[in-house]
């Protein structure tokens, strides 16, 4: 089988549900970020070994919700339902118990994981935009969920990351 089908030459593709449509249609468009998400954590799992196999478990709930998403509920999906959502919870709570609160903003750079982490971050919120703009169907709503837990997880673990590498974040007021 060849990688390339020559059939997304005009500007379509097929989604999962098995209908057609155009490459810039918002399903695909919430795909590909959802793509990019996975991407995006792929590279900090390289600098992040402490979180590796947490990354790894989002990167597979991510084709999970990218088939949710792209099946438009017209096949039997696979699962996604709030005992990831409250999965991601209790690590966001473990994270956060060790962290100093925040209070202000904080610029994003301070180590190479924190900087991948926040990367991951703002692309995860590009997803749940447009994930939030689907229509017919809508997302199910542990999908929104999910991605919405993700990017705060995403946050507290960039928090993580440059306070390991012995960084003070630099606050936006400064």
């Amino acid at each position: 089988m060849k990688i390339y089908t020559k059939k997304g030459d005009a500007g379509e593709t097929m989604l999962f549900s098995g209908r057609r449509v155009a490459k810039n249609s918002w399903v695909v468009i919430a795909a590909g970020d959802l793509d990019e998400v996975s991407a995006a954590l792929g590279l900090a799992r390289i600098v992040c070994p402490s979180i590796a196999q947490d990354l790894r478990e989002i990167q597979r709930d991510l084709y999970v919700i990218g088939a949710v998403v792209s099946g438009e509920g017209k096949r039997a999906e696979p699962v996604l339902n709030e005992d990831a959502v409250r999965r991601l919870e209790k690590l966001i709570d473990d994270v956060e118990a060790g962290l100093p609160e925040l209070r202000d903003f904080i610029y994003p750079g301070e180590s190479e994981g924190g900087a991948r982490l926040h990367m991951a971050r703002a692309v995860t919120r590009r997803a749940e935009r447009s994930i939030s703009a689907l229509d017919t169907p809508p997302a199910p709503p542990a999908v929104l969920s999910y991605i919405n837990r993700l990017s705060d997880l995403l946050f507290v673990w960039a928090r993580k990351a440059d306070l390991d590498a012995g960084l003070i974040e630099r606050r936006f007021k400064e």
